[in-house]
């Protein structure tokens, strides 16, 4: 069960891989509908990040 402390860290490359596609596709001058679909799965990738370290944490400590 120690590969899921790194699972966590999965959910940061999707978020900067993300954060790329939204910076390539605002150079590409593509509508901002695309762009702003990126940076909210960037967001919600870095917020599952915390949320799993949150709890993965919480359950260490017992």
């Amino acid at each position: 069960m120690s590969y899921l402390k790194f699972i966590q860290y999965i959910y940061l490359i999707f978020s900067g891989f993300f954060l790329y596609d939204a910076f390539k596709k605002y150079q590409e001058g593509k509508e901002l509908n695309d762009i702003l679909l990126s940076i909210v799965i960037a967001a919600v990738a870095i917020g599952m990040f915390f949320f799993r370290r949150h709890f993965h944490n919480k359950y260490q400590k017992k």
